[in-house]
């Protein structure tokens, strides 16, 4: 298709991608060698270079390659952002093998399933998750469990208190029975390093197409679908994303270390690939392992210049009403990118007069790596639409039966590239897919003349009242505007009158916020069959661990109440 947005690009933005490199060992060789002696990330103020990293990472790979796996056998890793997150995930693409990640907050029930589904081999736990490997272990195919503390990489004395802390003052460490036994072997990550450190690494041959992660959506619709993501998926989507950032870099000098702040949690595709676009480019890495202790968040903020956030919306909002973030130095921020969930402009307008920075929306989902579209990093206000498709990446508006539909016209987005997934795994891929290879993305947009797309929402989220379409982000955006609103979400509720009518769950950041204030606040920006009939105020709308609105939650809890 006639490629309409690519005259919108900045300049200097190339619209068609290649890669120098097809494969993560060949990238990871690269980037290591040339950032040695650079910074590479820190947590708890314990810092690790590049060339200490790789030598790590290297470590863990040469030990994994004595478990005798087969090619292509899953490891899994569950912990929170922490200095381990990275060697091990490097370690283990190193070493020829796939890598599964896990959220840390996951149930048994959650856990057993991707760790069954994936078929893992062996898995790296942070400690305060093994209470719940314990219950399900038994019932998977792993075989190693390596343990690890929250001390592990933080020096002698210093993880030494740490682990102490978390165990004794902070209670964070909830006991558990893994042991050796005839099932599976328990080792300690520290063992696993030392042990490596020993061993001669080999490295694999591997090859642009051969799979390197089995990546699980957030299942918060039901379970959770892994997705084949190759080499060159990860590959191509860093080297898109570099592409797009080149305004932001040409904003610092030369010699500058672009510190980026990485408080989205590793085991999301989003952060994950800013992470590996920060690696690409010899960034510092600022790991954040609790970012919703938002006055420690914020104390992290405040210990070196920081030149790139990345968050949801919810995010910038517990910031935006922490007293103390504003009175951080925000001279060096370059770019506060927002992804994952629609940014409000009642958020928006916040943080611009905060820190003088807009937040620039983009879009993304799993299956594309977090790679689709944004808007040009050197715009400089919020403009409420998700951008252009970044280079390498196809979008068009198609209607139910699959045509393709005329700029301006609404209908379901669909996305093609490098970068997108070549299918699900263990699963029926039929359906998900145009007959011309294109990814049904569910979410409902339109295009204009300059190849800007506006995002509506989700197709199993709009309403059809009286006949008429709604998008709860319309009707939350308004919502969300009144000064004594902290947050809202909005669902439908069945209507015998109008099939399906508006319910705004809303968090007051007034006391005296009332229902018909809510009311007589849309009538002035929404017609009729948009406006809410039924507001529930509501103490905290349900987030996933990511900081997405559960709107599922809150439509059982609708149908539970009528």
């Amino acid at each position: 298709m006639n490629k309409i947005w690519t005259d919108s690009y900045p300049e200097g933005v190339r619209s068609e991608m290649t890669c120098e490199h097809k494969t993560l060992p060949d990238f990871f060789d690269k980037v290591f060698a040339k950032y040695a002696q650079k910074e590479f990330s820190t947590n708890m103020g314990v810092t690790y270079s590049y060339d200490e990293i790789n030598n790590i990472s290297r470590d863990i790979a040469a030990w994994l390659q004595t478990l005798g796996l087969a090619r292509g056998a899953t490891i899994g890793i569950m912990m929170p952002n922490v200095n381990q997150y990275l060697p091990v995930v490097i370690g283990v693409i190193r070493a020829g093998l796939v890598l599964t990640s896990i959220n840390p907050l996951y149930t048994a029930r959650e856990l057993k399933h991707q760790l069954t589904d994936s078929n893992a081999s062996a898995i790296f736990i942070l400690e305060p998750f093994c209470e719940t490997l314990e219950k399900v272990v038994n019932d998977t195919e792993v075989k190693t469990v390596i343990i690890s503390t929250i001390g592990d990489m933080l020096g002698t004395v210093k993880g030494t208190v740490v682990n102490l802390a978390a165990k004794h003052i902070k209670k964070a460490i909830p006991s558990h029975g893994l042991k050796s036994n005839s099932k599976y072997k328990v080792l300690s990550f520290k063992s696993v390093v030392k042990q490596g450190k020993a061993l001669p690494y080999s490295r694999p041959v591997i090859q642009p197409d051969d799979l390197a992660i089995l990546q699980y959506t957030g299942g918060t619709t039901g379970v959770a679908k892994g997705l084949s993501v190759s080499n060159y998926n990860v590959v191509i989507a860093t080297t898109q994303f570099e592409e797009w950032f080149k305004p932001v870099y040409k904003k610092l000098p030369r010699d500058t270390q672009v510190n980026t702040i990485i408080a989205l949690p590793l085991y999301h595709i989003y952060a994950f690939i800013l992470l590996l676009l920060g690696v690409r480019v010899g960034q510092h890495l600022t790991l954040v392992t609790n970012p919703r202790d938002i006055d420690g968040f914020v104390k992290i903020l405040g210990q070196r210049p920081f030149h790139i956030l990345p968050a949801v919306n919810t995010l910038y909002q517990a910031l935006l009403n922490n007293d103390k973030f504003k009175t951080l130095d925000f001279s060096n921020l370059k770019l506060s990118l927002s992804g994952g969930m629609a940014a409000t402009p009642a958020t928006a307008k916040k943080w611009k007069d905060t820190t003088g920075l807009p937040i620039l929306e983009g879009w993304g989902m799993s299956e594309g790596l977090g790679v689709g579209t944004a808007n040009p990093l050197d715009n400089t206000d919020y403009n409420g639409n998700i951008g252009l498709p970044l280079p390498g990446v196809e979008i068009d508006i198609r209607d139910d039966e699959g045509n393709i539909l005329a700029l301006g016209e609404v209908g379901e987005m669909c996305i093609k590239g490098d970068n997108i997934v070549s299918g699900y795994h263990n699963i029926d891929n039929a359906g998900f897919f145009t007959a011309d290879g294109y990814l049904k993305t569910g979410d409902v947009a339109s295009m204009n003349e300059q190849g800007f797309i506006q995002i509506y929402d989700r197709k199993k989220d709009m309403l059809i009242v009286s006949g008429f379409n709604v998008f709860p982000n319309e009707v939350e955006n308004v919502i969300g505007m009144h000064p004594k609103v902290a947050e809202c979400s909005v669902v439908g509720v069945d209507d015998e009158d109008q099939g399906q009518t508006v319910k705004a769950y809303v968090v007051k950041s007034d006391s005296s916020l009332t229902e018909q204030d809510i009311k007589d606040f849309c009538k002035e920006s929404l017609t009729g069959y948009k406006r809410p009939r039924h507001v529930e105020f509501i103490d905290e709308l349900p987030k996933s661990t990511v900081g997405k609105i559960l709107r599922h939650e809150l439509r059982k809890k609708a149908s539970a109440a009528s």
